[in-house]
């Protein structure tokens, strides 16, 4: 896998005119050398009367837009390409990464420490210890416990034993409720993975971003979180720097996974939000789309297209 074309609408539909609000938009994935951005074009209708881009807290890369005129639908299309190229989760690390020893704070260096201090904090209560509780029970119960390990088993943890569920709109569940009813969203998973290796002592952020899903053959699993944004965490390992885990499909590392937005929060990574001025019952709905396809799909597809065309008069005389 390389290069990626990602399509991504959203579209708001009203039952008569209605006025629009700033709408802040985070579509453009960051760059780094494991992706390239080739191009980013967004089209939104109707035109804005003023739109700028700025870099958040984070360095995300935002797209605000303001409005003059009224419109009965709102639509907002990115179309991005970029060069993806995920590396394994620890390359160039020899054996066992870091041990964790059960201390709090988990050891990271003096240096760091300051700026890892906002991840590592908890945000969701945990007022019996269940979150805890969980996530300890991935801690051997004799001698130190290999960070690469223990990471990696929750992640599939997570993928094994709860449910996926859809849910495009609202607030990720609370840690505690994605634990207790075992089932969730994209984004309730990674919140809860967040969660647990704070409690851990670790730093950990919110991702937000694209989910490539290529062709699998039939009898094998699907990945979960295609059609639409995806969501999974990063935790920071001194020796590997940030490192990515999707627990709704298990992923160790950033395979098949785009950034867009990092943060601490999940509502600090929002990949639209905006407002509207009309009455209550003039929103109809909200449509949204997003396709990632490689350039080996796209080949493929029109290959296939190719051949199921019908035979032209003359093809058709040539072979009588």
């Amino acid at each position: 896998m390389s290069i990626l074309s990602i399509r991504h609408l959203t579209r708001y539909r009203y039952r008569k005119p209605v006025g629009f609000g700033e709408h802040r938009m985070m579509f453009r994935p960051l760059e780094s050398y494991d992706q390239r951005l080739i191009s980013a074009d967004l089209v939104i209708g109707p035109e804005p009367s003023q739109i700028r881009n700025v870099h958040d807290v984070f360095g995300n890369c935002v797209t605000i837009a303001r409005f003059a005129e009224r419109a009965s639908e709102l639509s907002f299309e990115s179309r991005v390409t970029l060069d993806h190229r995920p590396l394994p989760a620890f390359a160039g690390v020899d054996g066992e990464i870091e041990a964790y020893g059960g201390s709090m704070p988990f050891a990271y260096s003096p240096e760091d420490m300051p700026d890892l201090l906002r991840s590592m904090e908890r945000q969701h209560p945990d007022l019996d210890g269940a979150l805890e509780r969980w996530a300890r029970s991935f801690l051997r119960h004799e001698g130190r416990t290999s960070l690469q390990t223990l990471l990696a088993e929750m992640t599939q943890a997570i993928y094994s034993e709860f449910r996926y569920a859809t849910r495009l709109q609202g607030a990720a569940q609370s840690p505690t409720e994605t634990l207790a009813w075992r089932t969730g969203t994209c984004r309730d998973f990674a919140v809860l993975m967040m969660e647990a290796v704070r409690s851990l002592g670790l730093a950990a952020q919110f991702v937000s971003g694209y989910l490539y899903c290529p062709p699998r053959p039939a009898g094998l699993p699907v990945k979960l979180g295609g059609g639409h944004t995806h969501a999974w965490v990063r935790v920071y390992l001194p020796v590997c720097g940030w490192v990515e885990f999707d627990p709704t499909n298990g992923i160790v590392g950033n395979a098949d996974l785009i950034r867009v937005a990092i943060a601490r929060d999940p509502r600090q990574a929002l990949p639209l939000s905006g407002g509207w001025a009309g009455e209550a019952g003039d929103y109809l709905g909200m449509d949204v789309e997003v396709e990632v396809l490689s350039e080996h799909d796209r080949a493929g597809a029109h290959a296939t297209l190719h051949r199921a065309q019908p035979p032209s008069l003359a093809d058709v005389a040539l072979a009588s």
